[in-house]
């Protein structure tokens, strides 16, 4: 993305007035899940501020956590140690199906977002984890899937998550066995979100005839 369309995004969002993720009015955040899910044929997103925290909402999303073991063949040696400190045993069966696939999105790759999210001949994981930092904007990833439930758990990981933007005011808990036990500030600002879908938008305009995201 040019500098000059990156300060127009960001003009925008800090003159709507909206930069926190927990903003019932913001507007960026929808905009990238609705982009990421049309691009990849997944019914549901979840949007976190990093690579780790999309691994981890995946597996939290699936319920598997400390003690459980998951498979994840092919995993990278960064990815398996943080599976590791949070108490997860990978196990690289051959031919297994795995718990979650993971693409990383930069400015060279970005025109082929729904080619490498729906890979030919390839039976998909439940949950797709998508890196989105290669594109520039520091951190930022998102976890996608068709399963609700998979979906909201992931959701709750985060500070704030969307049950809470209803029920903090009141403290009254909607789905009490949604929550974490633990919870994380995984939530990604709408200013990264923002820069993000420019960037994913651009590469879809210029991608070629029937490659576009």
């Amino acid at each position: 993305m040019e500098l000059f369309d990156t300060a127009v995004v960001l003009t925008r969002v800090m003159t709507s007035g909206t930069v926190m993720s927990i903003e019932k009015s913001d507007r960026e955040l929808p905009g990238l899940e609705r982009l990421l899910a049309k691009a990849t044929g997944r019914a549901k997103v979840v949007l976190v501020n990093s690579r780790t925290a999309a691994v981890h909402a995946a597996l939290a999303g699936q319920g598997i956590g400390h003690g459980d073991t998951a498979d994840l063949p092919g995993l990278d040696p960064r990815t398996a140690a943080f599976v590791s400190w949070l108490g997860v045993t990978v196990r690289a069966e051959e031919g297994a199906r795995p718990a979650f696939d993971q693409i990383s999105l930069d400015q060279e790759n970005a025109d082929r977002l729904r080619e490498l999210a729906r890979p030919v001949g390839a039976e998909p994981a439940p949950v797709l984890v998508v890196d989105l930092t290669g594109l520039g904007f520091g951190p930022a990833a998102a976890v996608l899937t068709d399963d609700p439930k998979v979906w909201a758990r992931a959701e709750r990981l985060k500070i704030f998550g969307a049950y809470d933007l209803r029920t903090m005011w009141t403290q009254e808990e909607a789905d009490a066995d949604l929550v974490p036990g633990v919870q994380f500030n995984y939530r990604l600002s709408p200013l990264v979100a923002a820069c993000v879908r420019m960037a994913v938008q651009q590469a879809s305009s210029s991608a070629p005839s029937g490659a576009s995201a």
